[in-house]
């Protein structure tokens, strides 16, 4: 059976833990591959809620195997909540079907302190929109080679030492540069202990994982924000911490690329982004309420409004050509019913020339020009529908339109927030 990996298209949340949690049910194993607790997906499964930031999505399928690769970076504490709140669903999360890679990099309460206070001292112009959850300065730990590694856990003394070589270069930044206190490494240790000795249980070779998970089944691979936040492919420097690109499925799991063989693409029907950073589409006007109002466009982790606009398929067109989608799931569209005119954004305007992708310069997407196409819109509500046939004639005009620009059919269709609502 195919191995699949789901990747934002957009900014991220597209509604990736949704068709996570329904591709699902055919897989053996799910992996997280990059990302930390920076990011939220929201499950709706018999109109029950339930939000995620660090455990894989098929944790809501008794019986599959949920990994966490060494691309992420883990904040012991948000896992142990977790954790906590899965169990008093009833869920088995458990070792035995949980496992956290001993090379996945941890987040430690000093990023979170550094990530604060750089964002604090930035003027409003210069602030990226960063969570403050501490997973930059983790990464750049990871970079410079003085990070905490999960399996470091397991050896306490090892800990201690490399909490205090971590400490040496960054009290001096605390102390001397932002004016804050310096931490003292011991009272680090012990505010991390408990987590770490609840976290050893779970430590194991994800990558062996992954290999024997193949032999049973398909393994899905789970990726967090969207393309357009990627370290090097995104709206640089508005961007998150790692390559949120399906590439880096198998560097961030580790397995091979060969090992990777459906692709879909999280496509939600309209834009939105949170935070800071160029938005052509975005509309700040009566239709982008309309769309914040009914999509209900609040981030999962922060609960930040996202910003709305038109659908952009100049970044769509992007992101096909830097992930290589076999199909694109549409999310969200239900939301635009009601609305009169739908517009897609085609082209931009740059420079005097039209362009069919993103300039590459730097802030180069806070000066371009969208060319959009207009469609009808449909006033049905199609929340009920479960094929393409249930569908007005508009929205699947709406659709096959997504299909021609972008080159890569449809697989999937949600039409609400319930598992239940997809086709």
């Amino acid at each position: 059976m195919a191995n699949i990996v789901v990747f934002g298209s957009q900014w991220g949340d597209e509604g990736k833990g949704k068709i996570v949690d329904i591709l699902a049910e055919q897989a053996s194993a799910i992996v997280r591959f990059q990302g930390g607790n920076n990011a939220g997906h929201t499950l709706v499964v018999d109109g029950e809620q339930c939000i995620l930031h660090l455990i894989p999505s098929g944790v809501l399928h008794p019986g599959k195997l949920c990994l966490i690769g060494n691309g992420v970076v883990l904040d012991p504490a948000v896992f142990c909540h977790e954790i906590d709140k899965l169990a008093a669903k009833g869920l088995d999360v458990s070792p035995t079907r949980m496992m956290i890679s001993k090379k996945t990099h941890v987040i430690m309460p000093y990023h979170r302190l550094m990530d604060g206070a750089r964002e604090t001292v930035k003027s409003d112009a210069g602030k990226i929109g960063t969570t403050g959850r501490g997973i930059g300065p983790c990464y750049e730990d990871k970079m410079h080679r003085c990070g905490i590694r999960a399996g470091d856990f397991a050896d306490p003394e090892l800990l201690r030492g490399k909490i205090a070589l971590a400490l040496e270069e960054k009290n001096v930044l605390f102390k001397h540069h932002y004016g804050l206190e310096p931490l003292d490494a011991e009272a680090v240790f012990a505010e991390v202990q408990p987590f770490a000795e609840r976290l050893v249980p779970y430590l194991g070779d994800v990558s062996t994982a992954i290999q024997e998970a193949q032999a049973d089944g398909m393994v899905l691979f789970e990726g967090a924000q969207g393309t357009h936040l990627d370290i090097d492919h995104g709206t640089y420097p508005f961007v998150t911490s790692s390559n949120t690109v399906t590439a880096n499925a198998a560097s961030g799991s580790g397995c091979s690329p060969r090992d990777l063989h459906r692709i879909v693409a999280i496509v939600k029907a309209y834009t939105t982004r949170v935070g800071g950073g160029p938005f052509p589409t975005e509309l700040q006007d009566a239709d982008g309420e309309y769309l914040q109002t009914k999509g209900h466009e609040f981030g999962a982790t922060t609960g930040r409004r996202r910003r709305c606009g038109w659908l952009d398929l100049v970044v769509l067109r992007e992101s096909t050509r830097l992930n290589g989608p076999t199909e694109l799931a549409i999310t969200k569209l239900d939301v635009l019913s009601g609305l009169k005119e739908l517009k897609l954004c085609v082209a931009y305007e740059y420079r005097g020339q039209t362009v069919a992708y993103p300039p590459q310069e730097q802030n180069g997407m806070a000066h371009v020009t969208p060319v959009y196409e207009s469609m009808p819109g449909w006033d049905e509500d199609i929340s009920a529908a479960r094929s393409w046939d249930e569908l007005p004639a508009n929205a699947v005009s709406y659709l096959r339109r997504i299909e021609v620009i972008t080159g890569v059919p449809i697989g999937i269709v949600s039409v609400g927030p319930d598992r239940a609502q997809t086709f």
